[in-house]
Parts: structure tokens; sequence; C-alpha cells
């Protein structure tokens, strides 16, 4: 599947087939993530019923095949910073910033209204 023709949740769906029911459901709610806005690792975990999965859902979006369509950029650990390699969380800091999101020595700046 092209990566322009994923548009809906339906099509992030379709597109994993062979992906674990946890794997899907993590790429959904991040798919749903919005521009401007930032998630963490354990408001996903809590959004798919999973709270104590930040972990696991830290490794699958480490793996997400749908990059950026599912904006795996958008999500951070809970005090805002960029997990994994430096150069896949230097990629991740940039795409925030270009989206607006505030960065604050190297660390998103969680705010109440930046929040999904």
């Amino acid at each position: 599947m092209d990566l322009k023709s994923i548009k809906t949740e339906n099509d992030v769906i379709a597109a994993l087939k062979g992906k674990t029911q946890f794997e899907r459901d993590v790429y959904v709610a991040t798919f749903r993530i919005p521009k401007g806005k930032i998630s963490t690792y354990k408001l996903i975990a809590e959004k798919i019923g999973k709270p104590k999965a930040y972990r696991a859902v830290a490794n699958a979006l480490h793996k997400n095949p749908l990059s950026p369509v599912v904006p795996c950029h958008r999500v951070v650990a809970s005090d805002g910073s960029f997990k994994g390699d430096k150069k896949g969380a230097d990629w991740r800091r940039s795409m925030v910033q270009r989206e607006g999101i505030p960065i604050e020595k190297g660390k998103v700046k969680i705010s109440g209204e930046l929040l999904y």
C-alpha cells in the first residue's frame, strides 16, 4: 500500500495486516494525534486500555512501518524528551518543531493544551 493512499483509520488498519492487535491499536491511536498536538507513550497506553504498557508502546512506535502517516514523531516520553537513537530523536524533534510544538532544552514543553 502506498503511504499517500492512507487517509483513514480503516486504511491504517488495512495497511497493518500481519501486525498484532496491540500494534494496530497503538498505530491507530497515534494516527489520531492531530498536527500541533503531542502525546506520551503513557497516554497512548492508557487510550488503548493497557495503562502499564508504555514501554511496549514505545517499542511498537520504534518499528512504525507507516511513518510519517502514523505520526510517531508526535509521541514523547512523559518528561517531554525524545527517546531512541540520536538520529531518530533529532528527526522527531525537528518534525514537531516544524509543526509549531515548543521545544525547550531539547524537550517538548508539555502543557495541557498541547496534549492529545
